[in-house]
């Protein structure tokens, strides 16, 4: 099957493309700069230049392919308006689904979030589970699955929509902070550390991916795809600190104050489209729940994740150490 990953020169689509390519998939890569992605091509990649936003260079990417794996969004990012997440995490998933449906692809596997989930009240939550989206990039990755089903009805071509939990591994530097927070022993610890936190290895997420795209059973369905392990707070930073070789932080201070602060660093930073030293969502980190059921992934995918949760930490922790982001 040939493929179309966007998003390719992220952290995400890069390991799928690669992925896909180990596999023997011919796999092409929709990337704006064709300049700053050798490594995929030298991967075996096959680069097309093009932006999401324009509606040509998505045609020519899609000339000829089966499946299109869309997995370029935009992340939580300073100074964006919401009219900039719409136009990439919606609008621009609705142009994606239209061009595969014009080029006779079968099938796109729409990347969204266990975010559009919000704080889960009931823990673990199913892909059935109350939509409640808290901010606008999970407000917009919600509008972009709506958009997606709506436009595969429309345009006769199948929709899998994806929603990742915590994505990390070799690569990733999102949570750059937590692991080196912890292996140098400053990492606060807020409220109890006894909600939930549900992290999704690299590669497992990347099969997770391959099965949306590939099996039958997956066609305009929905899928939540996280680990095979859900942690408390307290117990993923304990496993933290044990790979690192540290003791794990004992003290746990109030919630409130720091979201107080937040708030108000979020009203001086924001005029100005400074990113906020603290902000509300960094504190909701120790006060949300985050675990899910993979029950329909396992059942009508045969997802079956593989990389025990230490194992993960070791190897994300062995790659920050290697750039030289942890010592």
């Amino acid at each position: 099957m040939r493929s179309l990953v966007t998003g390719a020169t992220g952290f995400t689509g890069g390991h799928l493309a690669r992925a896909l390519a180990r596999r023997g998939h011919p796999v092409r890569a929709l990337v704006r700069n064709i300049a700053r992605a050798s490594a995929l091509q030298a991967a075996g990649v096959e680069l097309a230049a093009g932006d999401l936003r324009d509606r040509g260079s998505l045609a020519t990417a899609m000339n000829g392919v089966d499946v299109v794996y869309h997995i370029a969004a935009i992340y939580r990012q300073a100074g964006l308006s919401a009219e900039t997440y719409r136009a990439v995490n919606a609008t621009a998933v609705r142009d994606v689904v239209a061009a595969a449906a014009r080029a006779g692809a079968q099938r796109v596997v729409h990347c969204s979030t266990v975010g559009v989930h919000g704080d889960v009240e009931h823990p673990p939550a199913n892909e059935d589970a109350p939509l409640k989206p808290g901010d606008i990039y999970q407000e917009t990755k919600l509008e972009g699955e709506r958009l997606a089903r709506e436009t595969g009805v429309r345009s006769r071509i199948e929709v899998t929509i994806a929603r990742p939990s915590g994505i990390y591994g070799p690569g990733d530097r999102r949570l750059l902070k937590l692991f080196r927070g912890v292996a140098r022993g400053r990492f606060p610890m807020l409220g109890s550390g006894e909600i939930y936190y549900h992290l999704t290895y690299i590669d497992d997420l990347v099969e997770g991916f391959r099965l949306c795209g590939e099996q039958p059973a997956a066609a305009n369905s929905t899928y939540i795809l996280a680990g095979g392990e859900v942690t408390t707070l307290n117990e993923l930073v304990r496993q933290i600190a044990q790979a690192a070789g540290v003791k794990p932080p004992r003290l746990h201070l109030p919630v409130w104050p720091f979201w107080i602060a937040g708030a108000v660093c979020e009203a001086v930073c924001a005029p100005f489209g400074v990113e906020p030293p603290l902000y509300r969502r960094r504190v909701d980190f120790y006060t949300k729940s985050r675990a899910f059921d993979i029950s329909r992934a396992r059942r009508e995918l045969g997802y079956a994740p593989q990389v025990p949760l230490g194992d993960g930490i070791r190897r994300t922790l062995d790659w920050y150490r290697v750039q030289g982001w942890i010592r």
